[in-house]
């Protein structure tokens, strides 16, 4: 399956935690479970026209939940956080949220 950039970057992930990242030049995103990080990079750097100097990923497996006898579990997913690097503008989408 071929994935494009857009199908690379699910959505971003705005939090608290997340939001006092941006001083640090850090953004969170929700990404597809099968892209790897020069994949998710070069997805960032083409959507937002900014120059990324790392990207941490952090996989997750869904819950197990149970309504009444039914077992069920939520899906698994996958975050990526982008730093940028220093010469680098920021991501405009993030700037109206908070700091």
């Amino acid at each position: 399956m071929k994935l494009t950039n857009y199908d690379i970057i699910v959505r971003p992930v705005i939090t608290e935690k997340t939001m006092n990242q941006m001083a640090l030049r850090q953004y969170t995103f929700l990404v597809h479970p099968d892209a790897n990080k020069s994949m998710i990079k070069r997805a960032i750097e083409d959507i937002f026209g900014v120059k990324v100097e790392d990207v941490k990923t952090i996989n997750y497996q869904g819950k197990k939940k149970r309504v009444g006898m039914s077992f069920g579990k939520r899906p698994d997913y996958k975050k990526a956080i982008i730093k940028l690097a220093a010469d680098s503008k920021g991501i405009e989408f993030f700037e109206g949220f908070g700091a």
